[in-house]
């Protein structure tokens, strides 16, 4: 169902964000951004000297390569249109967030490497939304890893004698993210049914204050 209908308006500013999850052939995954801010009219710029219409103000990529732990290989950015001559100065400093796991405490992480004067405010801020696609793009593979685990834990437990009925269940991280996903929603009640609800930031992105 769409909005209502808006008030007679001109469009101002876009800001159009693409996100993107790509599986390597080295078994590796990439996850790209790219936003692009532009303006309905042209205007004069410090840097540029003069803004076209539709022009990017911001033209920006950023693209995280992870394993299926979340864990960061390589960070590369790159700063094509900028406002100011100086801002593609910070797109190096990226590569910092190599070694860095996506999961709680990443923003926190993210601005002790390339927080202020050392990054750029608008790669920072579409980091967050790389790290949830992330979680989107390797949630088939990290699901299927966990069903492994638990056969085989079910599967040791026999050898012991033990029936897997008898093993405490094992928390679903998505349990309590969302309305869908809340401890009683019909969606978790049928989908989940052998987990145990979570806390509310068990995804991993609550964390802004982990």
């Amino acid at each position: 169902m769409p909005l209502s209908a808006p008030a007679d308006r001109q469009l101002l500013h876009l800001r159009d964000i693409e996100l993107r999850g790509y599986q390597r052939a080295d078994g590796l995954f990439d996850i790209e951004a790219h936003l692009t801010d532009t303006k309905s009219y042209g205007f004069p710029n410090e840097g540029r000297g003069w803004i076209e219409k539709g022009e990017a103000l911001h033209g920006m990529w950023i693209r995280l390569t992870i394993d299926d732990d979340m864990l960061i290989h390589e960070c590369e950015a790159s700063s094509d249109f900028t406002p100011y001559d100086i801002c593609p100065q910070a797109a190096p400093n990226f590569a910092r967030l190599a070694g860095l796991k996506i999961g709680p405490g990443f923003n926190k992480a993210v601005k002790e490497r390339v927080g202020g004067v050392l990054g750029c405010t608008h790669l920072r801020e579409v980091l967050g939304q790389v790290a949830t696609v992330a979680f989107q793009t390797l949630y088939p593979v990290r699901r299927k890893r966990e069903r492994e685990a638990a056969a085989k834990r079910a599967e040791a437990l026999r050898a012991q004698g033990l029936m897997p009925e008898q093993a405490p269940p094992q928390p679903n991280p998505l349990i309590g993210t969302c309305l869908a996903y809340a401890p009683d929603s019909p969606v978790t009640l049928a989908r989940f049914k052998e987990s145990e609800p979570s806390p509310p930031d068990g995804f991993g992105l609550k964390e802004t204050q982990a």
